[in-house]
C-alpha cells in the first residue's frame, strides 16, 4: 500500500474514529485502526465489537491495500507531525512508513485479514434529523442516562419516532430528561411509532463528531442495530435488548404548584449554594417559593449559603430539597430566559418545562428532608 494525503485530513478522521476504541479491548487486533485505500479513496475503521465508526477520506492511492495500525499511538505520531502531505507505504509484513516532510518514522502493524467486518444494517426504518438538532438533543439528554449496569436498559436512551416528532427520553431513577424534534418523519406502513434503546456512551461519541450544521443524519435502524451517516463519517452499534421503562407513567398528570423565576438568576444562585452543599454531608440545597419570592440556601459545618430573588407563584407554597448535583444538570441544560417549574408536594417529583410548547421536560426527585 502507498498512499498521499493531507496531514490534518488524516488526523481529523483519525480523532473521529478512534472514539470507538474500548479502553479493554477484547481482541487485540481492536486496539488497532483499519487503513482500507482503494479507488473509492482511503477509508480508517475503529470498532470495539458492539460500535464501529468509518470515515472516507480522499487522498492519492499510488497502491491500493489494507493494514490495521496501533490506533492510539498511530494517531498520536499524525498529530505531531509538521503538517502538509503525509506519505504511507506499507510492506508486504504489515510495517508502515510515515513520512511527513523531514520526519519519518516506522509503525508496526498488524494482519488486516483478522480484523472484523463492520456490520451493515440493510433494511429497516431511515430517520433523517438535521445534525444540529440531533446533536443538541442529545447534549441535553445524555447526563441522565444510568451508568449504573444492574439495569442495562437504563444505560441508553429511549429514542421515540412518530409521524410528527422524535424525542429521546433518559433516565436513571433520580432524574428524567427528554428532548423532542419537530418535524415530519416517514414510518413503514402500519407503524404508528418507532422505539429504540441507543447505548449512552454511543450516543456520548455520536454527539461529539456531529457537525453544527443543517445537513441530515440518517438513521438506519432495524430490531438490533443502528446506522448513522453524516457527511463522510458512517457510525454502526448494537443496540439495546428490553423494553424500555413506561416513563409517561412517572409523569404526574397534574399540579398544585407553579413558579417561575429568571432562569440565570436561579442557575447563578444555585452554582453558588452547590459550592456549600459540596462541603456538606449530603450535598443538598433547599428551594423555598412563597408569595414573596424564591429563597436558595445550603449549608455546611464550614457555614451557609443564603440567596433571595424574585419569582412567581400560582398555588401553595411550597420547601423542597434537591441533591445539588440533580438539580444542576437540569438547569444548565435550559437555554429559556425564564425557568418554570411545577409541584405537587415536597416529597414528590418536581417537573421543569417551557412556558409555553413542550419541547423539552426534565423530572427531578427531591430528596425527603423535611417532616
Amino acid at each position: 500500500m502507498l498512499i498521499t494525503m493531507n496531514a490534518q485530513d488524516l488526523l481529523d478522521g483519525l480523532n473521529t474514529v478512534t472514539r470507538a476504541l474500548a479502553a479493554r479491548p477484547a481482541k487485540q487486533i481492536l486496539e488497532g485502526v483499519l487503513v482500507d485505500a482503494n479507488s473509492d479513496g482511503i477509508t480508517l475503521t475503529c470498532s470495539d465489537g458492539s460500535l464501529s465508526i468509518e470515515s472516507l477520506l480522499t487522498g492519492d492511492v499510488k497502491e491500493p491495500g489494507r493494514v490495521v495500525l496501533p490506533g492510539k499511538l498511530f494517531t498520536e505520531l499524525v498529530r505531531k507531525l509538521p503538517g502538509g502531505t503525509v506519505t504511507i507505504k506499507v510492506n508486504e509484513n504489515h510495517s508502515a512508513s510515515i513520512r511527513c516532510m523531514n520526519s519519518k518514522s516506522n509503525l508496526a502493524g498488524m494482519n488486516p485479514m483478522e480484523y472484523p467486518e463492520m456490520a451493515e444494517v440493510d433494511a429497516g426504518t431511515t430517520v433523517k434529523i438535521p445534525q444540529n438538532k440531533l446533536r443538541e438533543m442529545i447534549s441535553r439528554v445524555v447526563f441522565a442516562i444510568a451508568t449504573d449496569e444492574s439495569r442495562q436498559i437504563l444505560t441508553g436512551c429511549l429514542l421515540e419516532v412518530t409521524q410528527a416528532e422524535a424525542r429521546m427520553v433518559a433516565l436513571d431513577g433520580f432524574r428524567l430528561a427528554m428532548q423532542k424534534v419537530f418535524q415530519p418523519f416517514q414510518l413503514p406502513a402500519g407503524q404508528e411509532t418507532l422505539k429504540a434503546v441507543i447505548p449512552g456512551r454511543v450516543l456520548n461519541e455520536l454527539s461529539k463528531i456531529l457537525l453544527d450544521e443543517e445537513e441530515f443524519c440518517t438513521l438506519l435502524i432495524d430490531k438490533t442495530r443502528m446506522q448513522a451517516t453524516f457527511g463522510n463519517t458512517r457510525l454502526s452499534t448494537v443496540l439495546l435488548a428490553g423494553e424500555y421503562i413506561d416513563y409517561r407513567k412517572i409523569l404526574p398528570p397534574a399540579f398544585k404548584t407553579q413558579a417561575k423565576a429568571d432562569r440565570s438568576q436561579v442557575q447563578n444562585a444555585i452554582d453558588r449554594a452547590s459550592l456549600m452543599a459540596r462541603e456538606g454531608k449530603n450535598n443538598l440545597i433547599r428551594m423555598s417559593f412563597n408569595t414573596e419570592g424564591l429563597t436558595i440556601t445550603s449549608n455546611a459545618e464550614l457555614g451557609d449559603v443564603l440567596e433571595e430573588m424574585e419569582a412567581s407563584l400560582q398555588g401553595d407554597p411550597i420547601e423542597i430539597a434537591f441533591n445539588a448535583k440533580y438539580i444542576t444538570d437540569v438547569i444548565r441544560n435550559i437555554t429559556d430566559d425564564e425557568l418554570c417549574m411545577k409541584f405537587n408536594s415536597n416529597v414528590s417529583p418536581c417537573v421543569v418545562v417551557p412556558q409555553e410548547g413542550d419541547q423539552y421536560l426534565y423530572l427531578i426527585l427531591p430528596v425527603r428532608v423535611f417532616q
